[in-house]
């Protein structure tokens, strides 16, 4: 079973030979600028990169001989990083989701169907659209073109049609492709916060102090100005204290 840091280290830069750990006899060197400077034994390899003060990088092992090429590992991993990435960007954008209608779809519906082709297309995805008839819908396609275009004046700020709606069978099929991003509108879900995430809760100070306090019960006492005396010449001060 492989160590636990080599199955995190599954990047392409660390899995590549860099100077004293390449173990071809020779190798062909290429140059900083990315010119072939021939074919050299190891060792002066790597006498080539210390003098230019750059590390000696193996980027091809299968060829023969293996092809290394000089330059910082550090700017060798961000290279790789950066093209690794916008790989990533023009992969996402080729990905297609697709959205049905229907031609008595409910306002409702549609308004949530909407905001999903909303979130592909924000999100650099092409969206097809399948409105599909069944039965005597086929009558009256009218209703359906008049859903699609409905459908596209709502999502013009987004995206665009690749190609005007046309009937194929029983659907109307359209793709549709995401606006550069400086001329797409910000998707509505962002007002939410941001990525979409939910506002934060308020701090539990915060709520300690808008906790409204319990009020004490209000107690009313009345005391006569003048102490009746109570039978047996005995004055008693509270025989006259009224508690309400």
């Amino acid at each position: 079973m492989p160590p636990f840091h080599s199955q995190r280290n599954s990047s392409p830069a660390s899995q590549m030979r860099v100077n004293g750990k390449i173990r071809a006899r020779e190798v062909r060197v290429i140059g900083a600028e990315g010119k072939q400077l021939g074919i050299f034994q190891l060792n002066d390899a790597l006498n080539l990169a210390r003098q230019h003060g750059v590390d000696l990088v193996e980027i091809s092992p299968n060829a023969q001989p293996p092809v290394c090429r000089l330059i910082e590992m550090g700017k060798f991993r961000y290279e790789l990083a950066k093209k690794e990435k916008e790989s990533r960007k023009h992969q996402h954008a080729s990905t297609v989701k697709e959205v049905q209608l229907s031609p008595r779809i409910d306002p409702h519906d549609l308004g949530i169907k909407l905001q999903h082709a909303i979130d592909f297309l924000c999100e650099d995805m092409k969206v097809k659209i399948a409105l599909k008839f069944r039965g005597r819908e086929m009558q009256h396609t009218e209703f359906g073109f008049e859903v699609i275009k409905k459908f596209l004046g709502e999502i013009a700020p987004y995206g665009h049609p690749d190609f005007e709606p046309k009937l194929v069978g029983r659907s109307i099929n359209l793709m549709i492709s995401p606006l550069p991003r400086n001329k797409r509108a910000k998707n509505p879900r962002a007002a939410e916060g941001e990525g979409g995430e939910p506002a934060a809760a308020p701090a539990p100070e915060k709520l300690r102090q808008e906790k409204p306090q319990p009020q004490p019960i209000p107690v009313k006492v009345t005391v006569a100005q003048k102490p009746t005396p109570a039978p047996g010449g005995f004055n008693n001060p509270f025989a006259n204290l009224e508690i309400k």
